[in-house]
């Protein structure tokens, strides 16, 4: 699932009482007021649900622009990774990044935006766009797993897009039409706010936010 570093202050306020999908909002949006998800009066989980759904209704269009008025930022920070080599299942640089984590920290470090973790829940976040409406900042997914959407990254413009290939390799910048990546090419999302995720899904993000709200105040 903005616009600096900071996922757990300002960017979170009501959303984290709320079971909000993968949005975790800019550092400078300013949360409305729902008072029934943020008291400490325990919610029926549907309810939570319900309103969550309700607050990225009203939030989506700015989540729009902020991918939009900020992609130069998200791809230059995409750039600095390059060369950052594959790893499984890791979420830091330093460490190494497989095809997802690298999307997710790209959007999380950049932006304030928690994704998914999986390529599979990701190709459920925000609205589909079609190859021809692609712009920098949008995901893209292919199968390379004899799997959908089994591998993601992110379109830089000029029909190119950054990514973490597989293992063996590292960060990198290659072409959509070239013949391995144009025959596996899945489709692309465009985030703005909205998602398809299903209930456990969307718990299981939430539950990330909280962690990493445990951890700031350990810090």
């Amino acid at each position: 699932m903005s616009l600096k570093k900071t996922l757990l202050s300002q960017t979170l306020g009501s959303a984290l009482g709320l079971a909000v999908s993968f949005t975790a909002l800019a550092a400078d949006t300013t949360a409305p007021e729902v008072s029934a998800a943020t008291s400490d009066t325990v919610v029926p989980k549907e309810s939570m649900f319900q309103a969550g759904r309700a607050y990225i209704a009203r939030v989506s269009d700015r989540l729009a622009d902020t991918v939009t008025g900020k992609s130069e930022e998200l791809i230059n920070r995409a750039m600095e990774v390059i060369g950052v080599r594959y790893r499984w299942d890791t979420e830091l640089p330093q460490s190494g990044l497989d095809g997802s984590s690298f999307v997710g920290y790209v959007f999380k470090d950049k932006l304030g935006f928690l994704l998914p973790r999986k390529s599979t829940q990701m190709s459920r976040v925000g609205k589909p766009i079609g190859r021809d409406e692609l712009q920098p900042g949008d995901l893209v997914f292919f199968n390379t797993m004899r799997l959908t959407f089994s591998h993601v990254g992110i379109y830089v413009g000029d029909n190119k897009f950054i990514h973490s290939p597989s293992k063996g390799t590292s960060v990198r910048v290659d072409d959509l039409g070239s013949l391995y990546w144009d025959k596996r090419f899945d489709g692309a999302r465009r985030l703005d706010g909205s998602d398809n995720l299903d209930d456990a899904e969307r718990q299981e993000l939430l539950n990330e936010v909280k962690n990493l709200k445990r951890k700031s105040r350990s810090l």
